[in-house]
């Protein structure tokens, strides 16, 4: 069998799955972008509030590699609520501790650095404007992928996530691709 995989654009709003297993609301699923083939899994999740870079396949064993086995970095473009200083930025770097599954997890050193504010197109639901006060914009690199991470280690240094964008992962860029939009490539490793 020839194995499919695909790169699209996860916008806001979307569920990182094909199946609503809720019965009492209706979210967006990744099947609503694209027809994909019969097996197509997500690599990894973004959650509903996230977007960006997200990579789909039929390969169970490439899916395995890049969560798992691969220690693959993933790329987010984070904007966060204030002016985040060196320290936090630091204290983002070397781990912070955040609550996973009830428990304490401290995470792994990271990449983080100040970027400037990004040219995305506008959120489909609007992000709070300046006169709440400043907002940043910082890119997080991490090997690691634990629920709602980068959302739990913003707020961990007082700096809640306002917008999340995944923008690469591993050597795969989200580039040009519009929001929603999808890509059939070869391979993803």
């Amino acid at each position: 069998m020839e194995h499919r995989h695909f790169i699209i654009h996860k916008p806001f709003g979307f569920l990182s799955q094909f199946i609503n297993n809720q019965t009492k609301r209706q979210k967006k699923m990744l099947g609503e972008l694209y027809d994909f083939p019969e097996g197509t899994m997500a690599i990894g999740r973004l959650d509903v509030k996230s977007e960006g870079l997200l990579l789909l396949t039929t390969d169970g064993k490439v899916s395995d590699f890049i969560t798992t086995r691969g220690k693959v970095e993933k790329e987010y473009y984070v904007q966060v609520d204030g002016a985040i200083t060196n320290k936090e930025i630091e204290l983002l770097k070397t781990g912070v501790k955040i609550g996973i599954k009830g428990e304490k997890y401290l995470t792994k050193p990271c990449k983080v650095k100040h970027i400037d504010p990004p040219n995305f197109p506008e959120r489909s639901m609007k992000i709070r404007d300046d006169r709440h006060g400043p907002t940043s914009w910082i890119s997080i690199i991490l090997q690691e992928g634990k629920y709602r991470q980068v959302r739990k280690m913003t707020s961990a240094v007082g700096f809640p996530t306002l917008r999340l964008v995944r923008v690469r992962i591993g050597n795969i860029h989200l580039n040009d691709l519009p929001s929603g939009g999808v890509k059939e490539v070869s391979k993803l490793i």
